[in-house]
């Protein structure tokens, strides 16, 4: 009888050649991620000049459309936070600083309707802009400030976020690295080694740090302009380091390390701030700043 014949190690070479045309598969559908991202990114956004900053900015939104998406989520933010404060005095205190801020500032050459709003909250320290000019402020925050400067710190920093369109700016660099990372997840992931899926996650990962250190720059760019508004405004820009000090105190040391944050250490913030200050007035303050 004649024996079949046998050719060990054939199996296998099956094995490397499937595990080679997956990978090319993965890498086809990852290039065509990474162009559409791309392409999505350099043509579905604007290359715009912000005369603020100084500098061309890529975006995801018109002005107009910022200005409609902060009107439409105001309401639902304020509700996160409790609602409005029915202290009337309180308010009235705030859109008198902000409004002051708004009209003595570069602020007032934006086309952004401003309006700033006190939070019920009275346990969560905390200040944020939306898109367009809708501020908000938490009664825990507003309750742990000692001067109206102080508070002309923290309106002029969110101010400095709106009028540096950093939301719409943040939108567009997060579509592209959610692309990115998708991609990347593609390539990585191997239907036959389970382990694989950890590199996978890797990725997203990685995009989400390069996120956060966007968003820490912009938090640095918004004290340096809130350093630039309060000014213009008459406040003696000094107070926003004091802010930056309360906010420490608030936190009791709980932050985490500054490359896992969306924003920078205190005194990472406070050395900008000096830094900005003194770039700002070379020759001193003047003496008739509202501290």
């Amino acid at each position: 009888m004649r024996r079949p014949l046998s050719f060990p190690g054939r199996s296998g070479r099956s094995a490397v050649r499937r595990r080679g045309s997956s990978l090319g598969g993965r890498l086809l559908i990852a290039i065509i991620l990474v162009l559409f991202s791309l392409g999505a990114y350099y043509f579905g956004t604007q290359e715009v000049y912000n005369p603020v900053t100084e500098e061309t900015q890529r975006v995801s939104l018109t002005v107009d459309q910022e200005i409609q998406l902060g009107l439409q989520a105001a309401p639902q933010m304020a509700r996160q936070f409790g609602g409005l404060h029915p202290n009337s005095q309180w308010q009235s205190v705030v859109d008198e600083v902000g409004q002051h801020l708004v009209a003595n500032s570069v602020a007032a050459d934006t086309p952004y309707r401003f309006e700033f709003h006190v939070l019920a909250d009275e346990q969560t320290v905390n200040a944020f802009a939306l898109p367009g000019g809708q501020i908000f402020i938490t009664a825990a925050l507003l309750q742990a400030l000692e001067t109206e400067g102080q508070l002309a710190g923290v309106l002029a920093h969110e101010i400095g976020h709106v009028v540096g369109r950093h939301a719409a700016e943040q939108m567009a660099k997060a579509r592209l690295m959610e692309g990115l990372a998708g991609a990347a997840g593609v390539v990585l992931t191997d239907p036959e080694n389970p382990d694989s899926a950890q590199a996978a996650q890797l990725a997203a990962v990685v995009a989400q740090l390069v996120n956060m250190r966007h968003s820490r720059e912009d938090e640095l760019e918004s004290d340096r302009l809130g350093v630039r508004i309060m000014a213009d405004a008459g406040y003696d820009p000094r107070a926003l380091i004091r802010v930056m000090e309360i906010l420490a105190e608030a936190s009791g040391g709980r932050g985490g390390p500054e490359f896992f944050s969306t924003h920078p250490n205190p005194d990472n913030r406070i050395a900008q701030i000096e830094a900005a200050i003194a770039r700002e007035f070379p020759n001193g303050l003047p003496a008739d700043l509202t501290p």
